[in-house]
């Protein structure tokens, strides 16, 4: 399992990056993480949303804006129209460059206040993805300065949604050293959180000791393993209460629980209700 730190290229005729992805046959899982923003709009494409600690549904119009180091990927299930492919239209500009940017000109201040929220992840509505959704088709199109401006304008538009949601309950902590060994860490948790976590397994993995694992996993994480696990594992469980019909004890199992009490108590303390009241709320 290698990890996937990302290291994203500078165009020489411009100060920020951008690909217009598009996939035929699947968005895969691929856990990475890179020190720049990113804006991603997903388009013609269903499936799951992993941002940090977050375990959540897309779908077409998924509008997403993810901070620096923050771990990530998507993983699709199906397309909405077969004909055509997976789309992720991707921005990624540096920290410093857009703090500098927004300070130095006070029209620009809600980025500011956009970029300090956006450290965990912030979702948008799908409507509202769906239109800006030919802004960010546009600006492909544009000769670099056109394409600066056409960000900014972007980023204006979404400073100006309050309802956004935050993804992340943990934000990497700057921590010199030692990335790549929570890189695979994090990659195994996201890939096997259904399953009974060894801390001697994970220990391996990263090369240390069992003491220096707990070590570095709370340096970057600020919480411990059996902690941060339960952000995964109920996420997914609400992807399955609000699209599924499934039993609530079966999905206790398969998102790793092997108490039906244990789960519910988990899941009341992370989403502030019941299982239950949960799929209510999507089901009427």
């Amino acid at each position: 399992m290698r990890p996937n730190l990302e290291k994203l290229p500078l165009p020489p005729d411009a100060s920020w990056s951008m690909l217009n992805r598009r996939l035929d046959d699947a968005i895969p899982f691929a856990w990475h993480h890179h020190p720049e923003f990113e804006l991603t709009l997903t388009r013609n494409s269903r499936g799951q949303r992993f941002v940090g600690d977050h375990v959540g549904n897309y779908d077409d119009g998924d509008l997403v804006l993810i901070g620096p180091n923050l771990p990530h990927t998507w993983a699709s299930r199906e397309k909405i129209r077969m004909s055509e492919p997976h789309v992720a239209l991707v921005f990624w500009f540096s920290q410093q460059w857009i703090e500098k940017l927004s300070a130095d000109t006070k029209e620009l201040q809600p980025i500011q206040h956009l970029i300090n929220r956006a450290m965990t992840g912030l979702a948008f509505k799908n409507g509202f993805g769906l239109t800006l959704a030919a802004d960010f088709e546009a600006i492909y199109e544009r000769t670099p300065a056109q394409r600066l401006l056409g960000l900014i304008d972007i980023l204006l538009r979404i400073a100006d949604v309050d309802n956004a949601e935050p993804l992340s309950t943990t934000v990497p902590r700057q921590v010199d050293g030692g990335r790549l060994r929570i890189d695979r860490v994090l990659q195994h948790l996201h890939q096997h959180y259904h399953q009974h976590v060894h801390l001697e397994e994970l220990a391996d993995i990263a090369a240390l000791s069992v003491s220096g694992l707990h070590r570095m996993f709370r340096n970057h994480t600020q919480s411990n393993v059996s902690g941060y696990l339960i952000g995964p594992r109920i996420g997914e469980a609400c992807s399955r209460l609000s699209s599924t019909n499934q039993p609530i004890q079966y999905i206790a199992e398969e998102v790793g629980y092997t108490s039906l009490a244990n789960f519910n108590r988990q899941f009341r303390k992370l989403r502030g209700m019941s299982p239950r009241q949960y799929r209510a709320a999507f089901h009427g």
